[in-house]
């Protein structure tokens, strides 16, 4: 039997990623009794299984006025199958908003209270409006150190945590802002060679043309649930693997995507994304890769300098040894960016081909020697040179290869199939390459969902260049963002800097 407010499900193939949204007509009986209006939060349920969804009204017969439109992430939050009813009403109060209000008006928050406030984030509860209420409120009034320490405790604690035997456990970490740095692949390969235990799980892009889980996905299966990551790390002593299936700190991709949005990068929430996703992995010894640039996510040495004190501080009151390795900001790292093209930079370095990008390989080695070092795996001093030793000498090589092989099996990159030369307009010394702009057209070209999509570079900063010499070449695997990425390099033709040297 039908209950008063139940409606059947019917599954409206819309893509919201994670937000949970339904469509209700508007003069559905429904919607009318309980005196729903668009943008209400509602309350959806299915047998066991309850969401909390964004309501929007259609006045058109694209519904029935007795069916509720579910988007793709809604239907799966409830578990439904075709012909499936659910039952719909107003969403309870919300409590810990009141908290978050309380912040806005000055007042600091308190462990107990983002205790409160994560879970309710987490859940579903907060609507997209009321996150970035959150957001908004840590970030205009910069968090206190001892509320850095209980947002991320409360990030970590709002989802699975890993827990491993081994007393020492390496991880690294890269702030970001620097297009096709990576480093990650490169770096479990020559450290787990040497010993090193190295469970490393990795995010796919939110705000780039490529996360090291799309990059690794071009070689190697990395949706791996706990029980496959622990018998691939017991067997090869580190894995590569997408953190997201494992749900470890799954706070951090909502606020991510929100912050992205607004275009903060507040110090106190960077710190808490950065390690609650270490420490819910278990990592004891990490280390940072802290690029620094005009285009880069840290700008300046002012701003270097206080987020390396806040991570540190914050790490050690979770008992982390971290080390915060600072770099060049100013151009990309290696020649690729974007999925496959990331991934072919990282073949040559760990197979060492003469074209291999020396500034990756050496980016490389510097943060695995710094690890090695840091976690006991070679003395002091000499931990560049043992990792140069075990990539020069193919260990690196063979140990990646049997990573991806206990993943599931190794993969061959996909190749594109639309492509554009980009040329210099002028002679002249290349004098910038803005990181943001390079990382926007790749993404405009299809990176990363189109695998095969991105940017090769063929200049580096400081290069001599005439009127037509490439610069760099748009990859694409459908001729519709070929054109959309090269409209782009147009109107922003001062992606390149070239000028008198």
């Amino acid at each position: 039997m039908i209950p008063d407010n139940g409606l059947r499900a019917r599954r409206l193939g819309i893509d919201t990623h994670s937000e949970t949204v339904v469509f209700l007509r508007k003069d559905c009986s429904v919607c009318r009794s309980e005196g729903f209006t668009s943008h209400n939060r509602i309350l959806l349920s299915s047998g066991a299984h309850h969401a909390i969804a964004t309501l929007y009204q259609v006045e058109s017969d694209i519904l029935g006025c007795d069916e509720a439109g579910l988007s793709d992430a809604t239907w799966r939050a409830l578990g439904l199958k075709e012909g499936d009813f659910i039952t719909v009403q107003h969403a309870p109060p919300v409590e810990s908003l009141s908290l978050v209000r309380s912040r806005i008006f000055g007042h600091a928050l308190g462990e107990a209270d983002f205790q409160h406030i994560v879970p309710d984030i987490v859940a579903g509860r907060y609507s997209a409006i009321e996150v970035t209420s959150f957001i908004t409120a840590c970030a205009a009034q910069p968090l206190a150190r001892d509320e850095v320490c209980f947002l991320t405790r409360a990030m970590v604690d709002a989802g699975q945590r890993l827990r491993w035997d081994q007393r020492i456990i390496a991880d690294k970490h890269s702030v970001g802002g620097l297009p096709g740095n990576r480093t990650t692949p490169i770096i479990v390969a020559i450290c787990t060679a040497l010993g090193l235990v190295m469970p490393k799980t990795s995010s796919h892009a939110i705000t780039s043309p490529a996360g090291t889980a799309d990059t690794m996905e071009t070689l190697a299966p990395v949706d791996l649930d706990e029980r496959a990551l622990r018998a691939v790390v017991q067997r090869e002593g580190g894995c590569i693997a997408w953190g997201g299936a494992m749900r470890l700190s799954p706070a951090d991709d909502i606020l991510i995507r929100i912050e992205h949005a607004l275009d903060i990068d507040s110090e106190g929430q960077m710190i808490a994304s950065i390690l609650s996703k270490k420490i819910a992995a278990g990592a004891t010894h990490l280390v940072i890769d802290m690029p620094v640039g005009p285009t880069a996510k840290v700008r300046g040495a002012q701003a270097a300098a206080s987020l390396t004190a806040g991570l540190a501080a914050v790490a050690e009151n979770f008992g982390i040894r971290i080390q915060v390795m600072m770099g060049d900001g100013n151009q990309p790292i290696g020649r690729g960016i974007g999925p496959a093209l990331e991934a072919r930079d990282v073949l040559a370095v760990l197979t060492g081909r003469p074209e291999a990008p020396q500034d990756l390989r050496g980016r490389a080695l510097a943060l695995a020697g710094g690890l090695l070092e840091m976690s006991g795996g070679a003395a002091a001093g000499q931990g560049i040179k043992l990792a140069t030793a075990a990539l020069d000498d193919g260990r690196a090589w063979t140990k990646f290869q049997r990573i991806c092989e206990a993943q599931g099996g190794m993969r061959t990159p996909p190749v594109s199939s639309h492509r554009k030369i980009i040329a210099a307009t002028r002679d002249g010394a290349v004098l910038s390459i803005d990181n943001r702009r390079i990382a926007r057209l790749a993404k405009l070209a299809g990176a990363p969902q189109a695998k095969a999509a991105g940017i090769a570079l063929h200049v580096r900063l400081g290069d001599m260049v005439s009127a037509g010499t490439p610069l760099c070449t748009l990859h694409a695997e459908a001729a519709g963002e070929l054109a959309y990425a090269l409209s782009y390099a147009d109107a922003n033709a001062d992606i390149f800097g070239i000028g008198a040297s």
